[in-house]
């Protein structure tokens, strides 16, 4: 059955999120106000548009973070963000932590691995 789902994901950066997407293939587009689902449309602040498939990826604002909805039974999805956003979350995580990082002076070198990617934070 199809319904809304939330990924465990929770973003206080557009900016990193933005590059995250660019980085597996997706766009951002911010200020689109509805997202698609199996039953139409919902509501949102910003949307993810996800190449070959059908339905998007909502952000709705919640208490300064955005949350993240999405209807599964689109299995382009899964297939572009990963198990459970997994993809998506590890590539937020690397382009949230290389911005803090280069805002305190600190060079970034990303490597990927077998397991995912491994950052090195240097002076």
């Amino acid at each position: 059955m199809s319904h809304i789902a939330k990924i465990e994901l929770e973003v206080t950066d557009l900016d990193s999120l933005s590059k995250a997407c660019q980085q597996i293939g997706l766009n951002l587009v911010r200020g689109k106000t509805s997202f698609k689902w199996y039953n139409g449309n919902g509501n949102c602040d910003h949307a993810i548009e996800i190449p070959g498939a059908s339905y998007e990826i909502g952000l709705v604002l919640k208490e300064d973070k955005y949350e993240l909805q999405t209807d599964f039974w689109d299995k382009g999805i899964e297939s572009a963000i990963g198990k459970n956003g997994g993809f998506l979350k590890q590539r937020y995580a690397v382009e949230r932590t290389r911005s803090e990082a280069l805002k305190k002076g600190y060079r970034v070198i990303e490597k990927q691995t077998d397991n995912g990617i491994r950052l090195h934070v240097r002076m």
